[in-house]
C-alpha cells in the first residue's frame, strides 16, 4: 500500500428535496470534472425560506480527491 496526497475543494449543493440531496447532488456534480473523490465533509448547512415554508438547501462541504502519481 502505497501514501496518497488529497486536495481539498469547496463546494455547495442545493436541492429543493432534502440535506441529503443537496450533498448526493454536489458530489455527482463535481464527479463529472474532478477525479479520485474518496470524501466529502460538511462544514454548513442552510436554507431559504418561502411563506413560512423550506425551499431550498445548501449544504457547504470540502470534498477531497486523491492526487494522482
Amino acid at each position: 500500500m502505497s501514501d496518497h496526497v488529497y486536495r481539498l475543494s469547496e463546494i455547495v449543493g442545493t436541492s429543493t428535496t432534502s440535506v441529503d440531496d443537496a450533498i448526493r447532488t454536489a458530489v455527482r456534480k463535481a464527479s463529472q470534472t474532478v477525479r479520485n473523490i474518496e470524501w466529502f465533509q460538511t462544514s454548513e448547512v442552510r436554507g431559504q425560506v418561502v411563506d413560512g415554508e423550506v425551499a431550498y438547501f445548501q449544504v457547504t462541504m470540502k470534498i477531497g480527491f486523491r492526487v494522482e502519481d
